[in-house]
């Protein structure tokens, strides 16, 4: 027998704010097979749509953040009339599928760019298991969809000189991320190109290609800032300093110092993955790229980080997340309460931390966290490890390491190269 799905009152803010945060989805009736749903996080709620297919499989999609604590924008945070109509356009387009013989010439650019972050939207909250944006919305969306000049302009009209002067506008306003940014974007274009393909001009990618193709001086690609490498010493006085200021923000810096790795990729690592035996840990690889199987990089690691890892791994499941923080909430003005332990989810959670960290550790405030995975490679370049190996170990191309660390690769090498040097004019 089919079960029947609840209606729950999700009409306003009051009733919302009276359900229970949970993993399950709050759905109510909009039509025969059809629901819109309201799932509620932490920290924020999201809209969500499902429908009923000819063949009796339910299609779900994201529509968008819910007006809970913000007001609605009309884009990505949405009234729930506002969710009712797009789940309803939502659902129709999801019946009729994709339709050649509409006009899809006339799509503009911030059409593409949000067709586009649904799916990444989608992609991410796959992976981490929770509704959540994608680094690519929160880029985009400012970017791009705010960006008055190019959003509005149709896609088979669009120029290489359109997205050349877009380039040299944010390459004014975001200096330091400006090719993953023009990365994302040209993703976007082309998906949408992809699927549109037959309305739109066939020199269309090769338009994309050229004039969003980084080559002027302004946003070159950076390099590793030297003012981030640190010593051993500065390493051992931030750890130092962050285990002083909590217990598991000190188990987190540990870990981004032994292994080089990118939060992300520890946040996500079980009790499992710790290899006290083999004095080694499992590190989780990055989402970058085109992976289809996830696989683990091996890295060695200390005695005293083991020993730093002993109170989280023993007597746990080996599923269970291996690095957890404190949750609290706000009793009364100005106090706070422990309410349980869960995984850490963004790196902004350790921004407060981290700045009295560098300050208690006597280093310059610019001092970032990603100066622990920077200085982790060049300590494995100065110590003459393959730069292949050291490429593996961090999870990267020896493309990126050539580029960006050239200076500590020569340096590292210097003491070998000098065992080749001979007497020629005895």
């Amino acid at each position: 027998m089919a079960r029947t799905v609840i209606d729950y009152r999700l009409q306003d803010r009051a009733a919302r704010s009276r359900l229970k945060v949970r993993h399950e989805t709050y759905w109510r009736s909009l039509s025969e097979g059809v629901h819109l749903g309201y799932r509620k996080g932490r920290l924020k709620g999201s809209w969500i749509a499902r429908c009923k297919m000819p063949d009796a499989r339910y299609v779900t999609g994201v529509l968008g953040e819910a007006d809970d604590h913000c007001d609605r924008d009309g884009k990505t945070i949405l009234s729930y009339r506002e969710a009712f109509e797009a789940a309803l356009r939502w659902v129709e387009a999801s019946l009729r599928g994709p339709d050649v013989t509409d006009d899809n010439s006339q799509i503009t650019v911030a059409e593409a760019v949000r067709a586009y972050l649904v799916l990444r939207d989608a992609r991410r909250a796959k992976q981490v298991g929770r509704l959540v944006r994608s680094d690519a919305h929160y880029k985009l969306t400012p970017h791009v969809l705010d960006d008055e000049t190019i959003a509005p302009l149709l896609l088979a009209n669009i120029a290489e000189k359109d997205l050349r002067e877009w380039q040299m506008r944010i390459s004014r306003t975001n200096p330091g991320g400006v090719q993953r940014l023009v990365n994302d974007f040209k993703a976007a274009l082309n998906a949408a190109y992809a699927e549109h393909r037959r309305q739109l001009p066939a020199d269309l990618p090769n338009t994309i290609k050229w004039g969003l193709t980084v080559s002027a001086p302004e946003i070159s690609r950076p390099i590793a800032r030297e003012n981030q490498i640190l010593s051993d010493d500065q390493m051992r006085k931030i750890v130092a300093a962050a285990r002083a200021l909590d217990e598991d923000f000190g188990r987190l810096v540990v870990m981004l110092a032994a292994t080089g790795a990118r939060f992300a990729q520890l946040a996500r690592m079980t009790v499992g993955d710790v290899q006290a035996e083999h004095n080694r840990v499992l590190v989780p690889q990055s989402f970058k790229g085109k992976k289809r199987v996830l696989q683990y990089i091996r890295v060695q690691v200390g005695a005293d980080t083991l020993a730093e890892l002993a109170p989280v791994t023993k007597g746990r499941s080996p599923t269970a997340t291996l690095l957890e923080r404190w949750r609290h909430k706000q009793i009364a003005p100005m106090t706070w309460e422990r309410v349980d332990r869960g995984p850490w989810y963004t790196a902004s959670e350790m921004s407060q931390l981290w700045k009295q960290t560098v300050v208690a550790a006597g280093l310059p405030t610019s001092t970032i966290p990603y100066a622990l995975r920077h200085s982790s490679i060049v300590r494995g370049l100065r110590f003459g490890l393959p730069i292949r190996l050291v490429a593996a170990l961090h999870d990267t191309s020896v493309g990126m390491i050539e580029r960006h660390y050239a200076r500590w690769i020569t340096e590292g090498l210097d003491e070998l190269a000098a065992r080749a040097v001979i007497p020629i004019a005895a």
